[in-house]
């Protein structure tokens, strides 16, 4: 019988990267459900009493519920419009590389990447301003625009895997551009789709600086910014200001449980060329 070695190394690594990420969280399941006077004690404690109080408090004095109407609705739009529309300008490109156009067009995208959000962030504000665009709508625009960069990458490389041959009979079956990409190309795409679905909904829902400096009206408010709302109001008060960060946390932890598959393998699937 072959005996196999434990990596150590290896092994205290993923342990303390466990610590790491389950530490915080510890500290916030916690302090959410602890009174003020137990926070004053031991911090590692468990709650002597799990109360939903500080919960209910929080909702009320951020005024929750609006906030995510807000955020539903802007994500909601973001991953619908984001998966329509990159990847048919992804085909586009992916299908027409050999020509220089496109070529270009996708370095040109691509190279938007390294470009930080602070850089742009001033201009982008007054644009938005003098196109009042300064509202959810315009928010739900610019993330759709945001995202291009980085999906056009990763859905470019998985577009040029497929058969080419498969395109070539549904036209000889009689079928235009339109119809070849929306009943072939696209059901094939349901993996890249389930991925760049999920990276946007993670990155929509979570974003906070382009909220804060794009929104005009506070009844507007994510759940991001009004996290921040909340803790420069209420910044001594840790229990609520936690309890509201936890009922902000727990819709994406769901989401990123159930659809971490999909977000590996779609990254993986979109690498080969």
């Amino acid at each position: 019988m072959i005996s196999k070695k434990t990596n150590w190394p290896v092994t205290i690594l993923l342990i303390l990267g466990a610590v790491f990420i389950l530490f915080p969280l510890y500290l916030t399941v916690t302090i959410a459900f602890k009174t003020p006077q137990e926070l004053a004690g031991n911090l590692l404690a468990l709650p002597q009493n799990w109360s939903l109080s500080n919960f209910a408090q929080a909702i009320e004095m951020t005024n929750f519920f609006n906030a995510l109407k807000n955020s539903v609705f802007v994500t909601v739009l973001v991953v619908i419009f984001t998966v329509l529309t990159n990847s048919m300008v992804a085909y586009a490109i992916a299908r027409n590389m050999h020509k220089k156009f496109y070529k270009f067009t996708f370095y040109y995208f691509v190279s938007a990447m390294f470009i930080p959000f602070p850089i742009i962030m001033l201009p982008i504000v007054r644009q938005t301003a003098l196109w009042n665009m300064d509202n959810l709508i315009g928010l739900v625009i610019l993330y759709i625009v945001y995202n291009l960069s980085f999906n056009i990458f990763i859905y470019v490389g998985y577009i040029r895997s497929i058969p080419k041959e498969l395109e070539e009979a549904a036209i000889v079956d009689g079928a235009s551009t339109w119809g070849v990409f929306w009943k072939v190309i696209f059901p094939l795409l349901a993996p890249m789709n389930a991925t760049v679905a999920i990276l946007t909904c993670l990155g929509a829902w979570n974003d906070f600086l382009l909220p804060l400096v794009v929104l005009s009206d506070s009844d507007m408010a994510t759940l991001p910014l009004v996290q921040y709302i909340f803790q420069s109001q209420f910044s001594t008060d840790y229990n609520l200001a936690f309890a509201s960060y936890l009922l902000a946390l727990v819709p994406m932890i769901l989401v990123y449980v159930f659809a971490q598959k999909w977000i590996i393998s779609g990254v993986m699937k979109g690498s080969i060329k």
